[in-house]
C-alpha cells in the first residue's frame, strides 16, 4: 500500500463525537516519548501531521486522520509519566479506556514499545488489559535505529519470551525506525491485507 492522501479530520475527547463513517481505524498508543508522532509521520510520508514535541505526554486527545479516503488513523493519547496531575492521568484513562472499550470501528490498536528497554510492568500490564478485554492489537517496537541490530533483535526476543509466560499466542510485532523507515511496508502491508479481508467480509 502507497499512502497518497492523509487529512486530519477531528480532534476530541469523546468517543461519540468520533467519525461515524464506519471505515476501519487503525490506533496508536504507547508511553510518553515512546516516538509515536514520528512513526506515524513516517508512515504517512508527512513530517507536520503528528504533533512531535519535546514534551513528553502532549497529545491529550483523540486525533483521527483519514488516509486513502479509505480508513481512519487514529492518534491516541500517551499513558504513563507524562507530568500529569492524578486527575490529569485519570482524565487520559478514561478517554482511551472509552475508545478501547466503545468504538466498534477500532480494528487494530498498534501499541508502541522502545526496543532499547526491557519490558515494562505498565506495557506488559496494558496488553494483559488489552487481552482481557479482547481489544486486538499488533505491536511495534520503535527506535531501531539507536542502537545496534543485533542488540534490537536480542532485546525484541527477550521481550516476547516474557510476553509468552502470559500468551499462548503472540500478537503480530513489527520493528521500525522513524530515521531509515524501517518497517513503514511491512505495516501498511498488514494494514492492506486486513482491510482487504474486510470487504470480503
Amino acid at each position: 500500500m502507497k499512502i497518497t492522501s492523509a487529512e486530519f479530520v477531528i480532534s476530541n475527547t469523546d468517543v461519540n463525537k468520533c467519525p461515524k463513517t464506519g471505515l476501519p481505524e487503525y490506533a496508536f498508543i504507547g508511553r510518553s516519548n515512546v516516538g509515536k508522532s514520528s512513526l506515524i509521520n513516517m508512515l504517512t510520508g508527512n513530517k507536520k501531521l503528528a504533533m512531535t514535541s519535546s514534551t513528553p505526554g502532549k497529545t491529550l486527545l483523540i486525533n483521527h486522520f483519514l488516509i486513502n479516503k479509505q480508513w481512519y488513523l487514529v492518534d491516541l493519547p500517551g499513558y504513563g509519566y507524562a507530568n500529569r496531575s492524578k486527575k490529569g492521568v485519570a482524565d487520559i484513562q478514561r478517554v482511551i479506556g472509552s475508545y478501547l472499550e466503545k468504538r466498534m470501528e477500532m480494528t487494530c490498536l498498534f501499541v508502541l514499545i522502545d526496543s532499547r528497554l526491557e519490558p515494562q510492568k505498565i506495557d506488559v500490564d496494558f496488553m494483559s488489559w488489552l487481552g482481557e478485554n479482547q481489544v486486538p492489537f499488533a505491536i511495534v517496537f520503535t527506535k531501531a535505529d539507536k542502537q545496534s541490530k543485533s542488540r534490537t533483535e536480542s532485546n525484541i526476543k527477550v521481550y516476547l519470551e516474557k510476553l509468552k509466560e502470559q500468551w499462548e499466542e503472540l500478537p503480530p510485532h513489527f520493528v521500525t525506525s522513524s530515521l531509515s523507515g524501517a518497517g513503514k511496508d511491512d505495516m501498511l502491508a498488514y494494514i492492506d491485507s486486513v482491510n482487504s479481508s474486510l470487504k470480503k467480509n
